[in-house]
């Protein structure tokens, strides 16, 4: 099975790390500017080769170029097939899987990785058409095992769930950041003060996942009557930290759809 990678930029290029953790020599690599390829793929074990030779020779190509080159890169995909009939895997944001499949007649998965899939701890929305079989997407999901978790959703709110967790990390490194400002200004060191932010909110994410219980249950077991967290809380409502976090998905996601 031969993975190929059309963009090796940010997220190509993390999500191609994350296949070669396994399968490095099954992992083709081509970017616009080769020089990127050549060097990811000294790094990953795999191996840069042509538009033309990675088409022809992988069974899942990987689209991670701009929304805007898309059409035109599925183009020249058609005209390289040669006979084969790969995947296609796009992680262009915006483009629906229907109009994936007016551009090119194969199995499509449509998804959208976000930034910790560098660090195997991502979340991959995804979507696919009829053309993709049970056993292909078995495949798919063995490739991406190392990138985090794979989470299957109806299209219809692919944009808006994605707005959450693709754009979400930018909002959590602010809250992070602000939460270790305030440490240091209570004395704490800056490293420190960031650890225990991170560390915090992995830890968060852990119990609202695994417990069961809605957030705001959760909040309400940290505050003490009378205590120092629901003078934090009070403080945070005061700002209008709910109303700011909400309307950033909201505005994002208008952003990513053009509504």
């Amino acid at each position: 099975m031969k993975y190929g990678f059309i963009g090796t930029g940010n997220m190509g290029g993390a999500l191609a790390r994350a296949v070669a953790k396994k399968y490095a020599d099954q992992v083709l690599l081509y970017d616009k500017a080769m020089e990127k390829a050549v060097a990811l793929a000294a790094e990953t074990g795999a191996r840069a080769v042509d538009f033309a030779a990675l088409v022809k020779e992988s069974d899942y190509v990987f689209i991670g170029v701009k929304p805007y080159l898309v059409a035109q890169v599925l183009g020249k995909v058609k005209e390289n097939l040669q006979g084969n009939a790969p995947v296609i895997v796009s992680m262009a944001a915006g483009i629906s899987v229907a109009e994936l499949s007016a551009m090119i007649d194969l199995p499509i998965i449509r998804i959208l990785p976000n930034t910790p899939v560098m660090v195997g701890a991502g979340l991959t929305l995804a979507v696919k058409n009829e053309k993709v079989t049970d056993e292909m997407t078995a495949t798919y999901l063995d490739a991406m095992a190392l990138s985090g978790d794979t989470q299957w959703v109806d299209e219809k709110v692919f944009d808006g769930a994605g707005t959450v967790s693709s754009c979400g990390p930018a909002f959590a490194y602010m809250f992070m950041e602000a939460l270790a400002d305030g440490g240091v200004y209570c004395g704490v060191p800056r490293d420190q003060a960031m650890l225990c932010a991170a560390q915090m909110l992995i830890g968060a994410g852990e119990m609202l996942k695994n417990s069961g219980m809605h957030p705001g249950a959760l909040k309400d077991a940290v505050c003490s009557p009378g205590g120092s967290t629901i003078e934090g809380v009070r403080t945070l409502e005061e700002n209008g930290f709910r109303f700011a976090a909400t309307q950033a998905v909201i505005n994002a996601w208008k952003k990513m759809t053009g509504k």
